[in-house]
């Protein structure tokens, strides 16, 4: 019964799966009619409607409810929505980041290097390294958040504040609310939290080849050799240039006025 469900679960709103419907049967879920339609309230096991099912830990700290939560606030909602989506996004995000961030500190922050070629390269992987940096930060976060509400699902008992004041208790579920919380975080928040893993592990390897290119790109142009043999200072002269315009300046070079 669980293999079958999967599929309808799998980064799917949780209101309109099959499963909701399930949990509205047994009583694990109450849906609540408005003018405007009808909205779900995964809000259940509520103080008063039955002794087995008591539950002591307020409304939003009861870990379905943050789910509920999670899955439709910025940015996580990113991580269970379509797959095409959530791809665009992380990119219109990298490359917001990579244009007005990345591309202006690479385009002036150590200035011409006289190479149009290898300065337009610079450029280029700068700002590809700081739009990636940007989205692996973004991931992360989802990453921190989704884990969080994962493992409140799966574990069998609760933290919770019951007045705020750091009066911290622990609530041992229900057989009922920990069946209820281990599907819906099984079967909704693992496939996410998977997604999120192979989305940072590419972006890592991103990174690093980015950076890589970047720096050997810097390193090869600074330690370029003269075509003539001299020494060559990035951006400013070479020794011929230096000799010919100040001979004084080399003793025994060419140019140097003889003494009579």
């Amino acid at each position: 019964m669980a293999a079958a469900l999967l599929p309808a679960l799998q980064f799917s709103p949780l209101e309109s799966s099959p499963f909701s419907k399930s949990l509205v049967r047994h009583g694990w879920m109450k849906i609540k009619s408005s003018r405007h339609g009808s909205t779900v309230s995964l809000a259940s096991f509520r103080s008063g409607s039955s002794p087995e099912t008591e539950c002591p830990v307020p409304l939003e700290q009861q870990p379905v409810n943050e789910y509920q939560a999670l899955s439709t606030s910025f940015p996580f909602s990113w991580a269970a929505g379509d797959l095409r989506t959530y791809c665009s996004r992380l990119g219109c995000t990298g490359a917001a980041f990579a244009l007005l961030v990345g591309l202006p500190v690479s385009a002036f922050g150590r200035g011409f290097i006289g190479d149009p070629e290898t300065y337009a390269l610079r450029c280029t992987l700068g700002a590809v390294s700081t739009g990636l940096l940007a989205v692996i930060l973004a991931v992360l976060r989802m990453y921190l958040g989704w884990a969080y509400v994962g493992n409140r699902l799966l574990s069998a008992t609760v933290e919770y504040e019951e007045t705020g004041w750091y009066d911290g208790q622990i609530w041992v579920k229900t057989p009922e609310v920990l069946a209820r919380d281990r599907l819906l975080g099984s079967f909704s928040v693992k496939p996410v939290l998977g997604r999120v893993k192979v989305t940072l592990v590419l972006l890592a390897l991103s990174l690093a080849t980015s950076i890589a290119l970047f720096v050997n790109v810097n390193n090869s142009r600074e330690t370029l050799p003269d075509e003539g043999g001299g020494r060559v200072i990035v951006g400013v002269y070479s020794d011929e240039a230096a000799r010919s315009f100040e001979p004084e300046a080399f003793c025994g070079g060419e140019g140097l006025p003889s003494s009579s």
